[in-house]
């Protein structure tokens, strides 16, 4: 069984439930469908299991979320990182919000090279 520890101290049994739970929070009036947020948790859960330990942290489920929901849904993402990471200034956001536009230029440019390749 994978437990989770929180950063209180107590140790609970993972679950996807709560993963869905907490991204349902942050996907509030988006355009993001309940089968969506089923696959988050369960590539969640595989990521957390296939790191091979029976106890760990909370933050690292924190950060398993993180990834699958940036790639999900910009603003929820934000929403998520903004609790998870305890952003404090509206600086915090502007970094994270010139992060997410580096990501998405540099995707773009590879999926055109891969077209342009795909042409040759």
């Amino acid at each position: 069984m994978l437990s989770v520890v929180k950063r209180s101290g107590v140790t609970e049994p993972f679950s996807r439930e709560k993963v869905v739970r907490g991204v349902r929070r942050a996907c509030q009036g988006r355009p993001v469908e309940e089968d969506a947020l089923q696959q988050l948790a369960h590539q969640v859960e595989d990521t957390v299991r296939s790191l091979g330990v029976s106890e760990l942290p909370s933050h690292e489920v924190g950060l398993a979320i993180l990834g699958p929901l940036r790639e999900l849904d910009e603003v929820a993402y934000l929403r998520f990182a903004s609790v998870y990471r305890a952003y404090s200034s509206v600086e915090d956001f502007e970094k994270e919000i010139a992060d997410l536009r580096a990501a998405r230029r540099a995707t773009q440019a590879g999926a055109e090279q891969n077209a342009e390749s795909g042409r040759e």
